[in-house]
């Protein structure tokens, strides 16, 4: 398009140089000569308002040009208000979600996720996610959502937490199992490392229990005392050991669910475990799973929402799709809510958008907006080239007649 402006342009300038000699001899030649005059004139004054908004023409400092790379900050604020002004305000947004049927628009597809084009949305929305999600920095992503982490379980009051579930456990004797296994646990890591407590009383032993070898028999009857210890618990329900650990771990309920002191040595112990170097490769590899989790979730969505989960998804989107009193109240909450981001973190959604256009350089935006808007800024340029022209022809008609 730009081609073809300047092509007529450069058209209506040589028809006007090869008419000049001929203007004399006919009155015919005079009206030409006005119009090819005249359509160069407006071409080229339309030439340079179009390249004015883009660039200085022919590279002269000529003032009031290149308008869009020298006011691309302010073109961006202008652009963030103009958001918040008319689109991002709790009204606009109120008005234009009562006009739609969200729930019901939410639970059909839900209810029926392979037909037709909600299949092709649900593949294209679930691969729009998957790409967003996989092209953001993942440091900083995974930074703010392990920062994220890591504060929410800074600001968990522990102890308490972990005296109600110890005491809901042990009321529903859930913590049976537990007490077993851990009990087998100790008795199986003992018996891998039975050598360690044989030189240990071996190590301690004087002179004539090593001579003696009696040092051996001792070893060898504390370690069977013990092992007939941990047999005898684990099959007698009713062994008075068990008892001495379930009291002690009621009392422990007890203190971490009351006593202050207890619920500060659990404090201590979360935030050093939460300092130590173990927990963030934890807590990396945690995010890991779960991106990773993610995009497997996007890239495939027909097993997302298969099986069970598929079923109990489908049957909420019926009753989305069926219920009118369920399609109020959730539009409802979708209004509010959604007013509510609005309202609340609506000046930070157009400050993203003004300060991604300022980080661009003035090229970048130049092409950008010329590329969006080109064609018909050459159009405008033709359209002056004949406008021109024909403006050109009525003043030499006008001027004739006097």
């Amino acid at each position: 398009m730009r081609m073809t402006a300047t092509g007529t342009l450069v058209f209506m300038a040589l028809a006007f140089f090869a008419l000049r000699p001929y203007e004399a001899m006919h009155p015919g030649f005079g009206y030409a000569i006005a119009f090819a005059e005249a359509a160069m004139v407006g071409g080229l004054a339309d030439w340079f308002a179009v390249t004015a908004l883009f660039r200085r023409p022919l590279g002269l400092p000529i003032p009031h040009t290149a308008i869009i790379p020298v006011n691309k900050d302010r073109i961006a604020d202008t652009m963030a208000a103009f958001l918040r002004a008319y689109f991002l305000t709790p009204q606009v947004v109120a008005r234009r979600l009562y006009a739609f049927n969200l729930a019901a628009g939410v639970g059909g597809f839900l209810a029926n996720p392979q037909g037709g084009s909600k299949s092709r949305l649900r593949e294209g929305a679930a691969s729009l996610v998957g790409d967003v999600l996989q092209s953001l920095d993942q440091d900083r992503l995974g930074g703010l959502a392990k920062a994220g982490l890591r504060k929410q379980l800074e600001q968990v009051d522990l102890g308490p937490l972990m005296g109600q579930m110890l005491t809901h456990a042990i009321a529903d004797r859930r913590h049976m199992p537990v007490l077993e296994g851990m009990i087998g646990w100790v008795g199986r890591t003992l018996e891998s490392n039975e050598h360690f407590v044989r030189e240990i009383i071996h190590d301690r032993a004087n002179v004539v229990l090593r001579w003696t070898g009696l040092d051996e028999r001792l070893a060898s009857g504390v370690l069977d005392g013990i092992y007939r210890l941990f047999a005898e618990v684990l099959v007698q329900p009713e062994h008075p050991m068990r008892d001495k650990v379930e009291e002690g771990l009621v009392q422990l309920a007890q203190d971490m669910l009351n006593d202050p002191k207890t619920q500060a040595k659990v404090e201590e112990v979360k935030v050093e475990i939460l300092a130590n170097p173990a927990m963030t490769a934890w807590i990396d590899a945690m995010w890991e799973r779960y991106r990773a989790a993610l995009l497997r979730s996007f890239r495939d969505p027909d097993a997302a929402l298969s099986g069970g989960i598929g079923e109990s998804i489908g049957q909420l989107g019926k009753a989305l799709a069926e219920d009118k009193q369920l399609q109020i109240l959730v539009n409802r909450f979708a209004r509010r809510t959604l007013a509510g981001i609005v309202s609340r973190y609506g000046d930070e959604i157009v400050r993203l958008v003004s300060e991604t256009v300022k980080r661009w350089d003035a090229v970048t935006v130049t092409d950008r907006i010329e590329g969006a808007v080109g064609r018909d800024l050459q159009f405008i340029r033709i359209n002056g080239t004949l406008v021109g022209g024909l403006v050109g022809l009525a003043i030499h008609a006008v001027g004739g007649l006097f």
